[in-house]
C-alpha cells in the first residue's frame, strides 16, 4: 500500500495512549486528520476533526473544513500527520503534526513540527520547532522531520515527543525523541536517537500495555543492493 496516496490520513483515536483515559469512561471518539491527494493541496494540508460513537462510522466536524488555518500555526503553510493525545491532567489535549506543505514545496525538506495545546478542544496555543535552526549542532543537515507523536512517560511525568528524521546525506529514516517542556511549546533539550531500524522506519506508534512499551512502525526489508523487497507494519 502506498500510504502517500491515501485520501485521508488518520493520526490517532483520542485517548488511546493516555493512562488515565484507559481508566475512564467516555462517550465517543475523536480523529485528527488531514487530506492530501486533490489538486488543491493547500486547502487539504490543514487540521480537521471527525467524531464517532463506535470508532467505525465517522462524521467530519465543521463540514470537513479546517479547524485551524495552517498558515497561522506552521512555518511552511501546511500540516500533515496530526496526532492528538488526551493529557493526564483533566481537560488537557495535545496535538503534534509535521510542519510541511507539499503544495508549496513538494516533497523537499520541511522545517520540523507543530505543537498545539488546549483545555477545551476549541482554543489552541501553538508553537513550532525548526530542528535545523533550533538544534544546529546535531540537526543542521536534517532534511525530513516527519510524523511526530506524543506519549506520556509516567515515570518521568513528562510528555515524550518522537518522530522520524532523514538527513541530507543519508536516506535512512530513524526515530528521534525529546521531552516537551512544561507548557508544551518546545523541547526540554536536544532530541536524541530513540530507535534505528535496520532498513529505516517511519510512522511510529508507541503503546503501553502490561508494564511494557511496544513500538509499531511502517518498516521495510531491503536486499543487499539496497532495493526494497518488502514492507509493512513491524513491532519492536
Amino acid at each position: 500500500m502506498n500510504f502517500l496516496k491515501l485520501k485521508i490520513f488518520i493520526a490517532l483515536v483520542l485517548s488511546a495512549c493516555s493512562l488515565n483515559a484507559q481508566k475512564s469512561k467516555f462517550e465517543g471518539y475523536l480523529f485528527a486528520y488531514f487530506e492530501g491527494t486533490a489538486e488543491n493541496r493547500k486547502s487539504e494540508e490543514q487540521l480537521r476533526f471527525a467524531i464517532s460513537d463506535d470508532a467505525i462510522n465517522w462524521k467530519a466536524l465543521n463540514n470537513n473544513n479546517p479547524i485551524l488555518n495552517s498558515d497561522d500555526i506552521s512555518q511552511s503553510g501546511g500540516i500533515r500527520d496530526p496526532h492528538i493525545l488526551r493529557g493526564e491532567e483533566e481537560n488537557t489535549y495535545f496535538i503534534v503534526a509535521t510542519d510541511m506543505s507539499t503544495a508549496a514545496n513538494g516533497w523537499k525538506e520541511n522545517p520540523g513540527i507543530v505543537l498545539l495545546k488546549s483545555d477545551n478542544l476549541e482554543d489552541w496555543q501553538h508553537s513550532t520547532i525548526n530542528l535545523a535552526k533550533d538544534y544546529p549542532v546535531k540537526f543542521a543537515n536534517a532534511y525530513w522531520v516527519w510524523a511526530p507523536q506524543t506519549i506520556y512517560d509516567s515515570k518521568a511525568k513528562k510528555y515524550l515527543i518522537y518522530f522520524t528524521v532523514k538527513f541530507r546525506d543519508d536516506d535512512k529514516l530513524d526515530f528521534y525523541s525529546a521531552y516537551a517542556n512544561a507548557d508544551f511549546s518546545e523541547f526540554e533539550s536536544e532530541p536524541t536517537l530513540m530507535y534505528s531500524a535496520k532498513d529505516g522506519a517511519i510512522d511510529g506508534d508507541i503503546i503501553y500495555k502490561d508494564g511494557k512499551y511496544h513500538l509499531f512502525y511502517k518498516g521495510n526489508t531491503k536486499d543487499k543492493n539496497g532495493k526494497e523487497i518488502k514492507n509493512g507494519i513491524k513491532q519492536y
